[in-house]
């Protein structure tokens, strides 16, 4: 039995006409980590069997599908280390929303997958605690702040995984690995249990080798939440009833034309994106050419308003009630102070630092505010640009997956990495990213689709009928 690769629809499938049962399909997999995973590190902890089949509910949508959680999600009795030292022997006391549905759905939850540090970064090595090597070439990193989940999922371990994606941080390394992933409406999936990093842009998503494998878990995730009061009011519905592998009649994608021409993308992304975009033509699809100039003052917004709510966030952790405290203190000061300094690692603390100054009283006028009223600028123009059109499309990267250190010694460079994603978290819309090529030296590029808030639906016919007239998706990493 070989289910490297295989989707959750197919295994569902061997489930279903009982040739496979949930629990050899657990074994599959866990060995897969026992042999793959020590080069890959895409999980911090897997647990044993026996664990993971004592929440099994033995039905549902996922029923017996594996799947990974990256570790800002809670799941009751493990860890939650938020890819921190600050968090390092930390006991989640219980399940956050989106784990307790997923739970309900039969999904097996088989471990926690690394991170860049509470959510912070673009390519996993911020992790204090390992170094996540992308599948399809293990001297390049999978991308982040999710990279532990996707490179899991692009290296075969599972067949899904959940991200959190706060200005990228799923549509990102889905591009970099060579996978779908979901970046939802703010609000459709519940935040409760997720361990923040940005309140107001964090949202949970999915990484899958199709989009119909991804419909089927948002299906099982998304819902209005009692506990978390940023939740729509969405009913539980089946996300791939209507996925018919055909375009929907009359789509209109409006194409970002200053995303293709910004400076900040490499030509080998441009050149797979074109032709992604021809393709869509060819099928018969209504491809117009649009702007949104608000797109340039994306990124520098998201960073002022992520690092502000980052400071905040984050001041919660300081030694008193829960995680690490520093050893050998002599007063209430100096067990903050050396705590935070030795329980966040530098980019944490650089970010927070930045969040702090421009939140203080004699510089909030200069950026925080201004941040907000451009926040407000770029949903205009969304909501202005979704008049006449069904979609946007623009890339997914600024460029191929880059080696581990390539940005040490250059951070703007790697706050950089969310210069087309950042964007959809600003507006709150969703987003998702399909794989859609690859450079000449074989690195994955991925194309965006960005909907109007609540259009999932769409997003996923249309990212599925792509996946019917193009097999991108179906190539693999030799791992």
């Amino acid at each position: 039995m070989d289910l490297k690769f295989a989707t959750i629809q197919e295994i569902k499938s061997l489930i279903e006409k009982k040739e496979v049962t949930p629990e050899q399909v657990l074994d599959f997999y866990l060995e897969q980590f026992a042999v793959i995973d020590p080069t890959i590190k895409s999980a911090l902890e897997v647990f044993d069997k026996a664990s993971i089949l004592k929440s099994f509910s033995g039905k549902g949508l996922l029923a017996g599908i594996p799947g990974l959680i990256k570790d800002n999600i809670n799941q009751e009795g493990r860890i939650a280390s938020c890819g921190s030292k600050i968090l390092e022997n930390y006991t989640a006391a219980y399940d956050a929303t989106v784990i307790s549905r997923l739970k309900e759905e039969g999904a097996l939850l088989v471990g926690r997958a690394n991170m860049d540090e509470f959510a912070m970064g673009s390519s996993t090595e911020t992790s204090a605690y390992c170094k996540t090597a992308n599948p399809w070439d293990t001297s390049r990193v999978p991308g982040g702040s999710s990279g532990g989940s996707a490179a899991a999922v692009a290296a075969g371990l599972v067949p899904w995984a959940l991200g959190t994606d706060t200005g990228g941080s799923v549509r990102q390394p889905a591009g970099f690995c060579n996978l779908v992933g979901l970046k939802p409406t703010y609000g459709s999936v519940s935040r409760f249990g997720v361990i923040a990093y940005a309140s107001s842009f964090d949202q949970v998503g999915v990484f899958t080798h199709t989009v119909y494998d991804n419909a089927l878990v948002y299906s099982a995730i998304a819902g209005v939440d009692e506990k978390d009061s940023s939740t729509l009011d969405l009913a539980k519905k089946d996300y791939t009833e209507n996925l018919t592998g055909k375009f929907p009649t009359g789509l209109r994608i409006g194409v970002v034309e200053n995303a293709l021409e910004a400076a900040e993308l490499d030509p080998e992304v441009k050149k797979v994106v074109e032709q992604a975009i021809t393709d869509l033509e060819k099928a018969g699809v209504t491809v117009q050419r649009i702007s949104l100039p608000a797109l340039d003052y994306a990124a520098a917004t998201y960073f002022i308003l992520s690092r502000a709510e980052a400071a905040s966030n984050l001041a919660r952790f300081d030694g008193v009630r829960y995680g690490f405290r520093a050893p050998d203190i002599a007063n209430l000061e100096e067990m903050y102070t050396k705590t935070r300094h030795d329980g966040f690692g530098q980019e944490v603390r650089i970010r927070m630092m930045v969040g702090n100054y421009v939140l203080s009283s004699s510089h909030a006028g200069k950026y925080y505010n201004k941040a907000k009223k451009v926040q407000r600028l770029i949903r205009g123009e969304f909501n202005e640009a979704f008049k006449d059109v069904d979609l946007l499309l623009m890339p997914t990267q600024a460029c191929p997956a880059f080696k581990f250190g390539a940005y040490d010694d250059n951070k703007l460079q790697m706050d950089l990495q969310d210069y087309f994603t950042a964007a959809v978290n600003i507006a709150g819309v969703p987003g998702i990213s399909i794989p859609c090529g690859f450079t000449d030296s074989g690195l994955p590029i991925g194309v965006q689709l960005i909907g109007p808030h609540l259009s999932e639906e769409k997003l996923f016919q249309v990212g599925h009928a792509y996946q019917q007239i193009t097999d991108w998706h179906k190539k693999n990493p030799k791992v």
